[in-house]
């Protein structure tokens, strides 16, 4: 009797569901929206209620797509974003909307908390500074607004463990949202006594942590009732959604290294032991014993879609594709900042800006697209460069997303970086990722090398070296106008400012 496995995945704007059976091969696949919402400007929120509606609309769809019987269903597993914020009651009701990880209302408290700490302690206790994505000063924002519910308060997790919760009846933490909520000691491996103080938090708050291969319990039978599984069907801790999408793509050996094309710029490289790095987020693989470095720029497609909306409405990619193919690598003369929404990794700025230099009336829309894909990938370069301060080298490189679609986005990255990429086919993304850590949970996989079964690469991008020498050539330039200014961005903020509170 074949056994199959349940990935979903908590995404920021749909609640995905893969069926995999104990080949490694997708039998069935569906998705529902989510809603984000920003009541303010800053704010990022997300009502956990749909995100269980999702599950229980989606699982007898997917059962139903592959003609399965809800007790063929071997395990579950969930992903999603991290550090997502949730909060629960002692009744394990939801107290208010999920603060989502890029949630940006904690300006004050972010600036506070660091005040009263040593940063380069903090990094090198949770393996991140304190930053946007840090529960501490949310917590502190919540207090100070929230006051009622920080009293009812009881329980503290992210977005795949309230899934879990509801599956199970059980509380439990997994590891990369214990390590990017900024709590978690690193050396430790333990929530840090001094990071829950400083956060105003009691230990009871958080389940115990788990490794996401860990069984944590079954399927009960009010959520084998609301959803349609089987009672007593084992469910896993699960995984942080980039985590599980980058273990789905192949990265197992220390020197993998995976970009991903999507709305934000992802580079995550597989280590052997645990780095820090102030530019860099560090996270642990679904693999134990093992690390992930990864980088997350603010803006990558969705940078492109901006582009084509804006300045070539009713135009598709592929028609801007063609015609910026046919111009010489280096835009003749164009070099873009990819920084439309500031800056994450490794520049940490907000404030940071989009800029074009180099415009004359030479110039078409071509060139200022193919500055985009250029720009975007020097973004990727710089990463590279921190790596490689490390002495950190790719062995492996591999594409997923949307954006590896594109031959040319695949050739201008690939000739940047100055490294073959290899694209997979069909690559489902974090989904893939929980339905395995499942398998691997109950032992239909026996290894972790088995993913290798559910990948397929489509292509692998060979650079062409003479535009790598050329890319090389601009590359310190594309650094040396942001160094420039750096200072002038927060000026440039400040009047927008002003003439926005003016108006």
């Amino acid at each position: 009797m074949p056994a199959y496995l349940l990935g979903i995945d908590v995404g920021t704007t749909a609640t995905k569901m893969i069926l995999v059976n104990d080949g490694g091969r997708i039998v069935a696949e569906t998705s529902r929206p989510s809603a984000l919402t920003a009541p303010q400007s800053t704010w990022a929120e997300e009502d956990p209620a749909q995100w269980w509606d999702n599950v229980c609309m989606l699982v007898p769809v997917v059962l139903s797509q592959a003609g399965v019987k809800p007790t063929d269903v071997a395990a579950i597993g969930a992903c999603g974003m991290v550090p997502a914020l949730v909060l629960l009651d002692a009744g394990g009701a939801v107290l208010r909307p999920a603060i989502m990880q890029s949630d940006a209302r904690a300006v004050d408290e972010i600036a506070a908390q660091r005040r009263q700490t040593d940063e380069a302690d903090i990094l090198a206790r949770t393996g991140s500074p304190i930053t946007q994505q840090s529960i501490g000063p949310k917590l502190a924002w919540l207090r100070k607004h929230e006051p009622d519910v920080m009293r009812r308060a009881a329980r503290l997790m992210g977005s795949y463990e309230y899934i879990t919760s509801r599956l199970t009846g059980i509380y439990t933490v997994e590891r990369n949202w214990a390590l990017e909520s900024g709590l978690f000691d690193l050396h430790k491996e333990d929530w840090g006594d001094r990071l829950l103080r400083l956060a105003g938090i009691e230990r009871a708050w958080l389940g115990d942590v788990h490794w996401p291969a860990d069984v944590i319990g079954t399927v009960t039978r009010d959520a084998a009732r609301a959803t349609g599984l089987a009672e007593g069907t084992p469910v896993v801790t699960g995984s942080a959604d980039h985590v599980a999408s980058a273990f789905s793509a192949g990265l197992r050996q220390q020197g993998d290294l995976l970009v991903k094309l999507g709305g934000s710029g992802d580079v995550l490289f597989t280590l052997d032991h645990a780095e820090t790095d102030p530019r860099l987020y560090l996270d642990y693989h679904v693999i134990p014993g093992k690390f992930i470095l990864n980088g997350c720029m603010a803006s990558s497609g969705s940078l492109i879609r901006w582009f084509r909306d804006t300045f070539a409405p009713g135009a598709d990619y592929a028609q801007l594709d063609a015609e910026a193919a046919s111009l010489p690598a280096g835009a003749d003369g164009l070099i873009l900042l990819p920084y439309f929404l500031g800056e994450k990794t490794p520049l940490n700025d907000p404030l940071a800006r989009g800029t074009l230099v180099g415009l004359t009336l030479s110039h078409t829309r071509a060139h200022v697209f193919r500055a985009v894909l250029e720009g975007i990938s020097f973004g990727f370069q710089h990463h590279m460069d921190v790596l490689a301060e490390h002495n950190y080298r790719p062995a492996r490189g591999r594409l997923t997303n949307g954006g590896a679609h594109s031959a040319l986005w695949r050739q201008i990255t690939s000739d940047v970086l100055g490294l073959p990429l290899e694209a997979i086919a069909h690559h489902p993304g974090s989904s893939l990722g929980a339905a395995f850590v499942a398998g691997k949970g109950v032992g239909v996989f026996a290894d972790w090398g088995d993913i290798e079964r559910c990948i397929e690469v489509s292509s692998v991008t060979q650079p062409n070296m003479r535009n790598h020498e050329r890319y090389r050539v601009l590359f310190p330039l594309y650094r040396e106008i942001y160094e420039k200014l750096r200072d002038t961005y927060p000026a440039l903020v400040r009047i927008t400012a002003q003439g926005a509170s003016a108006t």
